[in-house]
């Protein structure tokens, strides 16, 4: 009994890591196919001298309960790809990478969150839903600015999109999801 107990740690790690390794087999060819350059997206927003660093987060169960209570929704994965974007030693903008399904097909969204909580910006990096039902730009600017003080509510204080009222939904709820991610694990409030 002794033996099997000491094993299982060991298999939780290796299943996690197998998650991980299963969701970048997913998404990095998804990525490199439509030529997405997460570096040149986040250099941009958060500035070209900083220096970035790609890490793959694994959420305890307490983090992920309280992230779902914090976003007021269900948590699909406890692994985040986060990058951190660093100058001079300090950490000035994080880019959270969330994979959640829109209707029947899942989107990759990149939320780049700065160091007081707030979305500096947000990319769509994947959208395998029809072009038609993909947010543009100028919708997805409603967002930036804001924190975990709004409601971030399509229909309140984010405007809906006609006929693609479930993609504004998906990014609006990635967004809480990132701030409260940004909130729980990264700053550990």
């Amino acid at each position: 009994m002794m033996e099997v107990m000491k094993k299982r740690p060991s298999l939780l790690v290796l299943a996690s890591f197998f998650k991980i390794s299963f969701i970048g087999l997913i998404l990095s060819p998804l990525l490199h196919a439509k030529g997405i350059d997460i570096e040149s997206i986040i250099k941009g927003e958060c500035g070209s001298s900083v220096t970035l660093i790609k890490k793959s987060m694994l959420l305890t169960k307490k983090q992920a309960k309280a992230i779902e209570a914090k976003a007021h929704m269900k948590l699909h994965s406890k692994i985040v790809r986060l990058y951190l974007a660093n100058k001079e030693g300090q950490t000035y903008c994080y880019g959270i990478v969330l994979s959640r399904k829109v209707r029947t097909k899942k989107a990759a969204v990149l939320y780049m969150i700065d160091q007081t909580g707030t979305i500096k910006a947000i990319e769509i990096l994947a959208f395998t839903e029809p072009p038609e039902f993909k947010p543009k730009e100028k919708w997805i600017n409603n967002l930036k600015g804001k924190n975990l003080n709004h409601p971030l509510r399509v229909g309140r204080d984010v405007p809906t999109i006609s006929g693609a009222t479930l993609s504004a939904r998906n990014v609006t709820e990635g967004a809480r999801l990132a701030l409260a991610i940004f909130d729980i694990a990264i700053k550990g409030k």
